[in-house]
């Protein structure tokens, strides 16, 4: 009988009879394998269980351990929830149904909304047919075929899929009397499927095109066992408490309004205030560094953005208007202007590296599907700077980010996580510009002695990028910092020096923002934080309170002479019990109330009282200036 090769991730050889699939090479080594495997990966791609092995291919078992398990559950549990919405709603039509990072979701064109006593009904039900064991199998149709299939089954959405792909052949999988388009890999069987949650849900519209019809999307989550299940439902209830949403209106931070327009935030006084303190520590940081602050209009000729390319390649991210019959486009980026500084004057290498950075307000067409509060918006603010300097000064100009993110992460203290974006298949361009570029970050990223990933395809289109994703108190990641190496657009500007040698030369340029978008990296710290923010960042630092009516001369002395010496204070002088005022502070999140009796009159004194409770010893006006001051220094 022929047979076959197969070597393991350990290096050994395994010999099986011709025609093994992964689960017989599970098999053979041993039945506690066996009863494990999850899928498998043959040659590096995901596969299941039953998938065939060929002669010499290299082949490790998935299971529950494995780091790619997690992807393959949620998939499955994906299928499972549209087999349960099938079964309890005939008549709906199915769609997609990815897992994602968070767990997973569906798509599905129903005729009346789903209610939250639907979702109970459906996760009933996906428990009932998870419990039954039911084998999911997979078979590869001609498209044809599978487009007769679906058309059958009433299934528009999938035979518009098949369509689409253009392919001779396609994957379904099958479980019990339920089919779906998918190219899997998936779990064996749906018992495999045992800790999962539905959690919301939303409306999307088909392949995210609003001119399309709206869809109702199921969310869920699944995990290995039901103590991670358990341990992950409590982490999201813990960021439904930081909401950044929530805390924004409770704290009088931000608002958004119908009447103004989706996706455009309103900053109330205190919400100002918190970004222009994040503003200023920017520009100072940024100084500092030997950034020089420049600021370019909010509209520029389309002309320029046709020579940038990104008309090209982000038009419909953009919104243009007319002026005197003369088009123009509103900046969805700053580096356009900050390359016209650039073209003013005759550059020498002796004045590079040139490093300009604006807090530059942009405008970004984002679909009504993804905005969500302050995470994402049509209108931000970008910490944005371009450093423009020679081939051989490029090494350390990033090296020189990559430090200046360390540093800045380590005063908000995040932890983050970074990764190489390589080139998209949408770009500007030629081969060997993106090779030198992507080389210069990868050079970089390995003398930080930080781990890093590669993300294959998802650069910008005009070149390759880091970026830089920081972690949160619920291990969330956010995406802030981007270090992005351009050498295209130099020379669509015609950008150049004189070099050493009396020659022009063409300079790189360095994309890259510290904490992106203002507004995010806002949205974040309110999360994070729970709405207490450091002393430093507080729009309010202090507050005032008296005990009665006697106590308010002295009390507004006290707060004159704080605000005038750079204190972020408030006072509350209401005829209200201390209790109910030191109350109103700590829900405000406010980090000191300066209680003021009687007592303190007579003394001079005020009393700080920190908002977890905390007494701190009787202190003068100006001693308390300076025992914030020497907290705000140290970013506490």
């Amino acid at each position: 009988m022929a047979s076959i090769n197969i070597t393991l991730p350990d290096g050994s050889v395994r010999e099986l009879p011709a025609g093994a699939n992964v689960f017989d090479l599970a098999a053979s080594i041993g039945a506690g394998l066996a009863k494990a495997a999850l899928a498998g990966k043959i040659n590096g791609e995901l596969v299941d269980l039953s998938a065939p092995l060929s002669d010499g291919a290299q082949v490790a078992i998935i299971t529950e351990k494995s780091p790619e398990a997690l992807e393959i559950i949620r998939h499955s549990a994906s299928h499972l929830m549209a087999q349960a919405v099938k079964e309890l709603f005939p008549q709906a039509k199915v769609t997609i149904g990815p897992a994602i990072e968070t767990g997973f979701y569906y798509d599905f064109d129903v005729e009346r909304p789903f209610t939250p006593e639907d979702l109970e009904r459906i996760e009933a039900k996906m428990a009932e047919f998870a419990a039954a064991d039911l084998k999911l199998e997979r078979r590869v149709l001609a498209s044809g075929d599978a487009i007769r299939m679906f058309e059958e089954m009433g299934e528009p959405y999938k035979t518009e899929l098949i369509n689409d792909l253009g392919v001779e052949t396609v994957s379904v999988y099958s479980q019990g009397g339920f089919a779906d388009l998918c190219r899997g890999p998936h779990v064996p069987s749906t018992s495999r499927i045992k800790a999962f949650k539905l959690l919301s849900i939303a409306g999307a519209y088909w392949r995210g095109d609003e001119k399309n019809r709206m869809l109702q999307r199921i969310y869920g989550t699944a995990f290995v066992d039901k103590k991670e299940l358990e341990a992950y439902l409590n982490r999201l209830e813990e960021a439904k408490r930081r909401d950044h949403r929530k805390l924004g209106r409770e704290l009088d931070l931000f608002s958004f309004s119908d009447e103004v327009g989706a996706g455009f935030a309103i900053w109330h006084p205190k919400g100002a205030m918190l970004r222009t303190v994040l503003e200023d520590f920017e520009r100072k940081e940024h100084l500092k560094r030997g950034y020089d602050i420049v600021v370019g209009p909010q509209i520029l000729k389309t002309e320029l953005w046709q020579r940038s390319g990104h008309y090209e390649n982000y038009r419909e991210n953009m919104y243009f208007t007319e002026v005197d019959e003369q088009g123009f486009g509103i900046k969805p980026m700053n580096c356009l202007a900050h390359m016209m500084i650039y073209k003013s004057q005759l550059r020498s290498y002796r004045d590079l590296p040139l490093r300009f950075f604006e807090l530059g307000t942009v405008h970004r067409h984002e679909r009504a599907g993804v905005l969500h509060g302050l995470l994402r918006v049509r209108c931000f603010t970008q910490d944005d700077a371009h450093i423009l300097c020679t081939p051989e000064q490029l090494d350390a100009e990033i090296k020189g980010v990559l430090s200046f993110v360390s540093d800045v992460m380590a005063i908000f203290g995040f932890d983050y996580e970074m990764e190489l974006s390589t080139r998209p298949e949408k770009s500007i361009g030629d081969d060997a510009a993106w090779d030198l570029a992507t080389n210069a970050l990868l050079s970089a990223l390995k003398d930080t002695g930080r781990p890093y990933e590669i993300n294959e395809g998802d650069g910008a289109f005009y070149g390759p990028k880091i970026d830089i994703k920081l972690r949160d108190c619920l291990d969330r990641r956010w995406q802030c910092a981007t270090i992005q190496c351009d050498f295209t657009l130099p020379e669509r500007f015609d950008l150049h020096y004189i070099g050493p040698d009396g020659e022009k030369k063409r300079p790189v340029m360095v994309h890259r923002v510290i904490l992106g978008s203002i507004e995010r990296f806002i949205g974040v710290l309110i999360e994070h934080f729970a709405g207490s923010f450091p002393l430093w960042l507080s729009p309010v630092q202090a507050i005032v309170l008296t005990v009665t009516d006697n106590q308010i001369p002295f009390a507004q002395e006290v707060e004159a002479h704080l605000r005038g010496a750079g204190v972020r204070v408030q006072s509350d002088f209401r005829n209200e019990k201390l209790s109910f005022k030191i109350r109103e502070a700590q829900l405000q999140k406010v980090p000191y109330m300066l209680v003021i009796g009687d007592k303190e009159v007579e003394q001079g004194t005020v009393t700080p009282r920190y908002r977890d409770g905390k007494n701190l010893h009787p202190m003068t006006p100006a001693d308390f200036v300076d025992f914030i001051a020497l907290e705000c220094r140290n970013f506490k």
